[in-house]
């Protein structure tokens, strides 16, 4: 079979699996996986988890990509983090020291 014939074929196939017709399908993988909800965090929790891993308010500021005013707004409880920003504190507070090391600090 050549390249082209390989690639119409797979075209074919992606347009039947999308409309639902999955007997003209070959092979088809799927996956179902869950996502958990995003947690929400107090004021106080916010500024334990900082303290846990030895961060400024500067420091995380910079890991989560917002401003110093923001992690103060949240330790102060005059705003909420929202959502990505909610996901990457869950992920400090469950496995923090870790992923610092992994993934933000430089050597």
């Amino acid at each position: 079979m050549s390249v082209y014939d390989s690639i119409t074929r797979g075209l074919k196939e992606a347009i039947e699996y999308e409309k639902g017709n999955l007997k003209n399908v070959r092979t088809v993988r799927t996956r179902t996986v869950k996502i958990t909800p995003l947690p929400h965090y107090t004021a106080q929790e916010i500024r334990k988890i900082r303290i846990s891993l030895k961060l400024s308010q500067v420091a995380l500021a910079n890991i989560l990509g917002v401003s110093k005013k923001t992690v103060e707004a949240w330790e102060h409880g005059r705003n909420t983090p929202q959502g990505p920003s909610l996901r990457m504190l869950e992920m400090l507070e469950k496995d923090g020291q870790d992923m610092l090391e992994k993934y933000v600090v430089s050597k």
